[in-house]
């Protein structure tokens, strides 16, 4: 019924007096409002082109504990998507021949993929400058067979970045789900318990906070302080560092944009907000995102919209050098996201 709902209020919005048009992937344009390809013209960043591949970005799978609202994977405990150990050893090849230093594990929940363990202690044995598990926290909790997680994440040196849209329940749980906060704060606890997030050890804990709204995210530092100032008096709890990321108007986010009539204040937020001094520090320059059946991105947004790599060869299989760096990135409205303001990625704010 709400999917019937959402393709209507998609269709009335696409023939709007805004004279939206339906581009790739569910993205739209609005003829008002100047194209992000002809904003990257204006400040002559155009055609994007990559730097040197230095993340690798793996979606284990859709198939998540939780079922958030603003979602841009559409992640839930009835998607079926799951990477193959086939590829994940594929992957594996590709991170010793390119000499990757960051390997970046994301989901879904990437934890709820049968070769997780098997995949980390292998990728493990490589010796990447930074290794990242984005973990929800409460899949800690969901199951005893996750129960082994954080000490598995301790004896690998996994960074872990998990998101906490708030300090408050209230908060938490209208954007990631009832019960996500109380179980978030008992997982983190935890975390804390072995070394994670404490000054004197090298077990990073990262949070990552999304705005709850039609809105750009506060000032990163700024909102840093805040939270851990609160969730030291309030519960004792301590991490590293706050990743502030744009919501990006894409699947469920894309989705209450529409239901709530916000999409097109949100992306006229957007477009007026748009910096080129965030161009250069775009994650899509650095990073390869590889989704679960092994096909390449230029990031994992580029993934849900399925806008496959602008190039011949665009599937982790075939990949064998990184001749990926002549390529044009590929872009869209939805990239306005990521260069709105102090700029977003998945290591949070660029500027």
């Amino acid at each position: 019924m709400l999917k019937r709902t959402l393709h209507r209020q998609k269709k009335k919005l696409a023939n709007s007096k805004n004279q939206l048009k339906l581009l790739s992937g569910g993205v739209f344009e609005n003829e008002n409002l100047p194209t992000f390809k002809s904003s990257l013209e204006k400040t002559q960043n155009f055609p994007l082109k990559p730097s040197k591949l230095e993340i690798l970005q793996i979606n284990l799978g859709y198939m998540c504990n939780q079922v958030c609202a603003h979602c841009h994977v559409d992640a839930g405990p009835d998607r079926k998507e799951i990477m193959t150990k086939d590829t994940l050893k594929t992957c594996l090849n590709l991170c010793k021949s390119l000499g990757v230093k960051t390997l970046d594990l994301t989901g879904g929940a990437p934890e709820m993929n049968p070769n997780f363990k098997w995949f980390v202690e292998e990728a493990n044995k490589i010796g990447f400058e930074d290794f990242i598990v984005r973990s929800n926290l409460t899949i800690i909790m969901s199951n005893k067979k996750f129960e082994y997680l954080p000490e598995f994440f301790k004896s690998n040196n996994i960074r872990i970045i998990s998101s906490l849209p708030h300090w408050t329940k209230n908060k938490t749980d209208n954007q990631r789900g009832k019960g996500v906060f109380i179980n978030s704060i008992e997982a983190l606890k935890k975390l804390n318990n072995i070394g994670y997030g404490k000054a004197n050890t090298n077990l990073k804990l990262d949070l990552v906070y999304n705005p709850s709204g039609a809105f750009l995210p506060g000032d990163q530092i700024s909102l840093e302080k805040k939270f851990k100032k609160e969730l030291q008096e309030k519960f004792e709890i301590e991490f590293n560092n706050l990743l502030t990321i744009t919501n990006l108007p894409v699947s469920r986010f894309l989705d209450y944009l529409i239901a709530s009539e916000n999409y097109d204040d949100y992306m006229e937020t957007l477009v007026n907000a748009y910096n080129p001094k965030t161009v250069n520090k775009l994650m899509c320059k650095n990073t390869l995102s590889v989704g679960w059946d092994g096909y390449l991105y230029d990031c994992d947004f580029n993934q849900m919209l399925n806008l496959k790599l602008n190039s011949a060869v665009n599937h982790i299989r075939d990949l064998e050098n990184e001749t990926q760096v002549n390529r044009n990135i590929r872009v869209s409205q939805h990239c306005y996201g990521c260069t709105a303001g102090s700029g977003s990625s998945c290591q949070g704010s660029v500027t």
